[in-house]
């Protein structure tokens, strides 16, 4: 049996499981947090993410999209046992590039317990990595080295902006009872340097990316499906984060995110000011899933339609986390004007997702 599918298997245990929700830390109201520690792992929890997306010119000119994400779960198996090899921590990690030139999507996947110096997730600052894959913290901001198939990364992504913390002060809600959230915070406008290696040639690439720190222990409703989330740079120097989660209808079951004005201020948005119609769907030649990967979307006060870099950027990760989902690049545009560049993420539209 392969690593992936003894991974898999570890987690369809883990989700069969009927472990009491108070077997993990819980996100509670009035926790304030602390960084730089919060940069950093959370163990106790069940499930956390690191999620690096961007937009990026080669030096030709020429958009890419690059996406890096690691996972953390927490299965609860075997914690007692005392072996190296129990699976106490499982780590993933999903990496993709767009090239908006030829239409093409490279992504690539690892997933390893940790432990044995190959794959560890620290306490403390940001510094997550699975074998010759990683995403650290520096002392301007973060990097990463990732060493895909078919590309490579070694890029610097430079803080430019305070943290962006995300719902009430960090805490923010999924559902419609108090137990659905996540402790959740973002780092919009990271300056990107560094290269990008693809066909054996290393190019130099510079842009913008968007940092979302997300980490929980139950936050999707039984009846949710899955979500549609977005994050923008806007051309002003604002931010905006924006999703809903959708129940099995494809009715919004929960909505929210938040908006940072260029002059700093934030505003948070409540379930009913943030919208999402479908403009234009594309089905996958691969899995049949549908996807509606151009948007209009409504947050707060601004109305504009997203529109993708490319249609195709559905990402297979079922030898990892066990699904399927469409990540991708893309355009905003209000009243006919660029208003800013960021990704759209839409899952649960293979299957419903369960996290």
């Amino acid at each position: 049996m392969k690593a992936g599918q003894i991974l898999l298997l570890m987690i369809g245990v883990w989700l069969c499981a009927t472990s009491a929700a108070q077997d993990y830390a819980q996100v509670t109201p009035g926790h304030e947090l602390q960084f730089p520690r919060d940069h950093g792992s959370h163990p106790q929890f069940r499930t956390e993410w690191w999620y690096l997306t961007g937009w990026v010119k080669d030096a030709r000119g020429r958009d890419l999209g690059i996406q890096i994400t690691f996972f953390r779960n927490r299965p609860r198996l075997a914690e007692d046992n005392p072996s190296r090899f129990a699976p106490r921590q499982l780590l993933f990690a999903h990496a993709a590039l767009a090239e908006a030139k030829t239409g093409k999507l490279l992504h690539d996947q690892r997933a390893a317990r940790a432990g044995f110096g190959l794959a560890e997730a620290q306490e403390g600052r940001a510094d997550v990595a699975i074998d010759d894959w990683s995403l650290r913290q520096t002392a301007d901001g973060y990097s990463a080295s990732i060493a895909a198939r078919e590309f490579a990364y070694a890029l610097e992504f430079k803080v430019t902006q305070p943290v962006l913390l995300q719902g009430e002060r960090g805490l923010s809600r999924k559902g419609p009872r108090p137990a659905q959230a996540s402790y959740y915070y973002s780092q919009p406008h990271l300056a990107v340097s560094g290269s990008v290696t693809l066909k054996g040639e290393k190019t130099a690439v510079s842009g913008e990316a968007w940092l979302d720190h997300e980490w929980s222990s139950e936050y999707l409703a039984a009846e949710a499906a899955g979500w549609d989330w977005i994050g923008l740079n806007l051309a002003d120097g604002g931010a905006l984060m924006a999703f809903r989660m959708r129940d099995k209808q494809g009715g919004t079951l929960w909505a929210g995110g938040s908006l940072r004005a260029a002059c700093g201020g934030v505003r948070v948005l409540s379930p009913g000011e943030v919208r999402f119609e479908p403009l234009r769907r594309w089905r996958s030649p691969r899995t049949q899933a549908e996807y509606p990967v151009a948007l209009r979307v409504q947050a707060g006060d601004i109305n504009f339609e997203l529109e993708p870099m490319m249609d195709d950027q559905e990402l297979d990760s079922r030898a990892s986390t066990g699904t399927i989902y469409w990540e991708g690049a893309v355009r905003a545009i209000s009243g006919g004007k660029p208003l800013g560049l960021g990704y759209l993420e839409l899952t649960g539209y293979w299957r419903p997702l369960r996290l």
